[in-house]
């Protein structure tokens, strides 16, 4: 008998996109968008006994990005972007710190390539941290437990189904889960907002091409998708792309809310082709996804940080560089050192 198909968002929220009917379940998997993706075991195994083609190439590459210390601009109140490695980044709009996909330490399978350009200690006042999806190169325990203990009012907002996963981990006070196209509900007065009613910014949970899986058993239960951020007095739309595939969801994103000005896009862990196609965009379509959304600044990210796949450590970053360089990328090119501070409120 085939799976019952169903529909879920959250229904306390608003859906952004008109006749959206929710993210689609093929019975308690979420579908990746209309289809159901299902990596398997198998191409796993076929990776892990094929010959990588740039093995010599990748062992030689000891390549790592550069890493600057970014304590002040934590201490400081000022707004500002800070790349922390991997898809882990700092963003502070007119006093209000995001945290995106945190992963601060090493772990089983997952060894730091290059140091966190502060101290974890350092990371408080996080007003909100913002979860993709729940791999665990983006999602870490032992870095989520510690933001719960130096961050008491932090508030969590997370895709479907993720709730019981995080209280596994620490006992947050406010996780709010979203569906595709939702829109966040913040309670700005609550949180001591001066103009509640003229708020900072704006959150909207959109989509990705990606799958779930942290255990045996709990296959895409657990939604995936990016974020969008409109920064209301700067009026920027920041763009957090998560993990993610090339598909059409692109320029659903931009018909919907217009040029990005700011997109942060994964670039790396995306060969061997016939296992990561569907999970990662390599650095070509990482530019054609932005030239799609119009974005006016990209920065890169999911690359560097660990060795994920069997590309060289360098090569990600290489390649975007010669399509910003060859005029195929639309928007402005920005690759941080680790912990280096963009101050993207000053970017025309």
């Amino acid at each position: 008998m085939p799976p019952r198909i169903s529909y879920l968002r959250n229904e306390a929220l608003p859906t952004v996109r008109p006749g959206y009917p929710g993210n689609k379940l093929f019975g308690n998997e979420f579908a990746n968008g209309e289809d159901l993706f299902e990596p398997s075991f198998g191409t796993v195994l076929k990776w892990q006994l094929a010959t990588n083609p740039q093995k010599a190439e990748k062992k030689a590459d000891t390549w790592a990005p550069t890493v600057v210390d970014c304590t002040a601009f934590l201490k400081s109140t000022d707004d500002g972007l800070v790349w922390l490695g991997h898809s882990t980044f700092l963003l502070r709009i007119e006093a209000t710190t995001f945290l995106f996909d945190p992963v601060l330490f090493s772990s089983l399978g997952l060894r730091r390539r290059h140091p966190l350009p502060c101290r974890p200690e350092n990371l408080t006042d996080i007003d909100f941290l913002l979860l993709s999806h729940g791999h665990r190169d983006h999602l870490d325990e032992q870095s989520v437990k510690l933001l719960a203990q130096q961050n008491r009012a932090m508030h969590v907002l997370a895709p479907l189904r993720m709730e019981p996963l995080l209280r596994k981990m620490a006992p947050f006070y406010s996780v709010q889960e979203a569906g595709w196209w939702q829109q966040y509900q913040i309670d700005w007065k609550g949180l001591g907002w001066s103009e509640p009613n003229d708020p900072p910014v704006d959150v909207y949970f959109l989509p990705a091409a990606h799958w779930h899986r942290r255990g045996l058993t709990d296959l895409n239960q657990v939604l995936w998708g990016s974020f969008l951020i409109r920064a209301r007095q700067a009026d920027k739309l920041i763009y957090f792309a998560g993990d993610t595939a090339y598909a059409d969801h692109f320029e659903a994103i931009e018909a919907r809310f217009g040029p990005i000005d700011i997109a942060l896009m994964p670039i790396g862990a995306y060969k061997p082709a016939y296992m990561m196609a569907k999970s990662h965009v390599n650095p070509h379509e990482a530019a054609k996804a932005a030239n799609v959304l119009r974005a006016g600044h990209v920065v890169p990210m999911h690359y560097g940080t660990f060795a994920l796949a069997d590309e060289p450590a360098s090569e990600p970053l290489r390649q975007l560089t010669d399509v910003a360089a060859g005029g195929m990328l639309r928007g402005e090119l920005h690759a941080p050192a680790v912990g280096e501070v963009l101050r993207w409120p000053e970017w025309e």
